[in-house]
């Protein structure tokens, strides 16, 4: 009887350590092999791989959920920054959509012609990536109504402001959004207690506005990180947020001061349409 009584304390100390171990959870997505194979890819030009240490692109897209089997539109890509990580995780399961400004007949038309010639040079990484022409407010669809699982956004919304569109781009962006969907974006964040009419024309925007302008348009702010916070950054600069690294405006004057800055204190919001 003594040792019998041994015998079920022991198995309940087991049952109990088990209880009490974490446990680890897999990667059913895939998306952490997908984010490591992106980012260490062989096609990432190498400046940009550089800006990895200032805008955290995997912690921020795991942020914001990103699984490899979403349809993802990204509104303004730029030079393709991002694209060059979301176009290969997305490739064999997902679609990615870039809702680039126009080629023709707008302002940053040039770098448009870049980026699509970047992605025809690279049919294996880019062959699939879906590219629209998105310029507010003129061209505004980003495709049918709940189709994508996920909007991303990098360092446009002082733009949109700029232009009076940023309530409409928010729009649709919703609107292209399935139930559930994400609205994922980091801008410049401008110092605390500043508004939107005294900081956007320098880049930076006051996280409560875009906040107010996101619910406005019927997100719901999910969470908010300090993935690509940046406590050097003073916000004062003579040329605004274009001071700082990647564009230096001010060419190589105080280059090496701002160089040690690094890029811009950004918000890194998720929002999901209900």
């Amino acid at each position: 009887m003594k040792f019998l009584k041994l015998a079920l304390l022991a198995c309940a100390a087991l049952a109990f350590a088990a209880m009490a171990a974490p446990q680890v959870v897999p990667d059913a997505s895939g998306i952490d092999t997908a984010l490591t194979q992106a980012l260490k890819g062989s096609w990432r030009e190498p400046a940009n791989a550089a800006r990895d240490q200032y805008r955290h692109p995997r912690e921020t897209l795991e942020f914001f959920g990103l699984t490899p089997s979403m349809t993802v539109v990204q509104l303004w890509p730029g030079s393709g920054w991002y694209t060059e990580i979301l176009a290969p995780v997305l490739k064999d399961h997902g679609q990615l959509i870039d809702a680039a400004v126009p080629a023709k007949g707008y302002g940053e038309s040039d770098g448009t012609v870049r980026y699509l010639e970047k992605l025809k040079a690279n049919p294996s990484v880019y062959g699939k990536v879906k590219t629209i022409d998105f310029a507010p407010p003129e061209k505004m669809d980003l495709g049918p109504e709940g189709s994508a699982d996920m909007v991303l956004t990098f360092r446009n919304a002082h733009n949109w402001e700029g232009d009076h569109q940023l309530l409409a781009v928010f729009q649709a962006a919703f609107k292209v959004l399935k139930h559930g969907g994400v609205l994922g974006l980091t801008d410049h964040r401008a110092a605390a207690g500043k508004t939107v009419a005294e900081t956007f024309h320098s880049g930076y925007m006051p996280t409560d506005y875009i906040i107010q302008v996101a619910e406005k348009a019927g997100f719901k702010l999910a969470g908010q990180s300090e993935i690509n916070a940046n406590p050097k950054d003073t916000k004062d600069y003579p040329k605004g947020v274009w001071t700082l690294p990647p564009t230096y405006t001010l060419g190589d004057k105080d280059k090496a001061k701002y160089a040690a800055i690094g890029e811009s204190d950004r918000m890194t919001l998720k929002f999901v349409k209900p």
